[in-house]
Order: structure tokens, then C-alpha cells, then sequence
């Protein structure tokens, strides 16, 4: 199954338009491997996306075309979830 086509059945991310744009930008791996939208996800794969200033780690239990909401959790399991710490910017002195 895609991997737009996954989170959006999951409910990970709501829209797929919305989970293509996350793969595109490069903030979801799978077992460690950047991915695109189309990268076939397959069961117990793991996931980390990225949502803002929070990374969510989640492992594939199964694949369903569609579900119902409250079915969809039942597609993962979240192993973690762990908050990023916020980089401040270094200014760079010129005055040599």
C-alpha cells in the first residue's frame, strides 16, 4: 500500500493530499529510510513522522483499503513519541 494511501486510511494525517506533502518535504521514514508519498508500506514496518516539533514512531499492524474510525487505530501501534528540542539560529560574526 502507498504511503499516503496508509496514513490517510490509518487517520495518522487526515487528508492524503495533506500526508503527500509531508512525505514529499521529507519528514517520514520508513525503518530508517527517507521516503516519497508512493513508497509501499508493507506490515510491521516502522514509521516516524514528524509532525512540527514532535516525532511520532508508530509500527504497521495491518493494511485495510478503508476503515472505520474507530477501527483505524487498530492499523498501528505508536511505539513513541518524543518532542524535538527547539534549535535557536547562531549568528555568525563577520567582524574578522
Amino acid at each position: 500500500m502507498r504511503l499516503d494511501k496508509f496514513l490517510k486510511v490509518s487517520r495518522l494525517i487526515k487528508r492524503r493530499t495533506l500526508a503527500k506533502q509531508v512525505a514529499d518535504q521529507g519528514r517520514i521514514t520508513i525503518n530508517n529510510k527517507v521516503s516519497k508519498a508512493s513508497s509501499v508500506v508493507k506490515e510491521s514496518d516502522e514509521l516516524s513522522i514528524r509532525f512540527g516539533q514532535k516525532v511520532v514512531t508508530v509500527k504497521v499492524e495491518a493494511l485495510k483499503e478503508s476503515t472505520k474510525k474507530e477501527d483505524a487505530a487498530s492499523m498501528y501501534t505508536i511505539l513513541k513519541e518524543e518532542k524535538l528540542e527547539k534549535v535557536e539560529p547562531e549568528f555568525i560574526d563577520d567582524e574578522d
